[in-house]
């Protein structure tokens, strides 16, 4: 086969496989919540709060990443994902994020993921709606409610490759 033809195959290979890529990224639609649809959930995720004051809900799976709603009426424990990054969009109320530092009392609670009693040394940021956060894979975090608020927020875990 000449180079010009080889070309010309490679050419035609890789137009048709972004032709297909194309035909795949029309056929997928995208997922759309609004601030009301967030609400309403988020109404629904507080009457299920648990003893410890948290409710989630995993509300899609894709490939390397998921997305999911959170309630919180108390401070959380100290956390470490050690593949997943967190993206907060925070749908109401407030919190303090504690990040960085080093976890007290850590220990594994399931594959990847390390829980702990506080965070000793770590940067504290005030988080009000409208805020977004982005955590990376292994750095301990943790939210701090006063008593009486509540925070509502929107996650992305997204698979962090090494």
């Amino acid at each position: 086969m000449t180079v010009n033809r080889r070309l010309g195959a490679i050419l035609l290979a890789a137009g048709m496989a972004v032709g297909v890529r194309v035909s795949f990224a029309q056929a997928a639609s995208p997922d759309v919540y609004s601030q009301a649809d967030l609400m309403g959930m988020e109404n629904t995720l507080a009457a299920k709060a648990d003893a410890s004051g948290i409710a989630t809900e995993t509300l899609k799976k894709y490939a390397t990443d998921y997305s999911m709603l959170a309630f919180r009426n108390q401070s959380g424990k100290a956390e470490l994902h050690e593949k997943f990054a967190d993206f907060y969009v925070v749908v109401d109320g407030k919190a303090t994020l504690v990040s960085g530092g080093q976890m007290v009392h850590g220990a594994t609670t399931a594959p990847g993921e390390v829980r702990g009693d506080s965070i000793e040394g770590g940067k504290e940021t005030q988080l009000k709606k409208g805020d977004i956060v982005h955590i990376p894979a292994n750095i301990p975090h943790q939210l701090m409610l006063s008593k009486g608020d509540t925070f509502k927020y929107f996650i992305v875990k997204v698979q962090e490759v090494n």
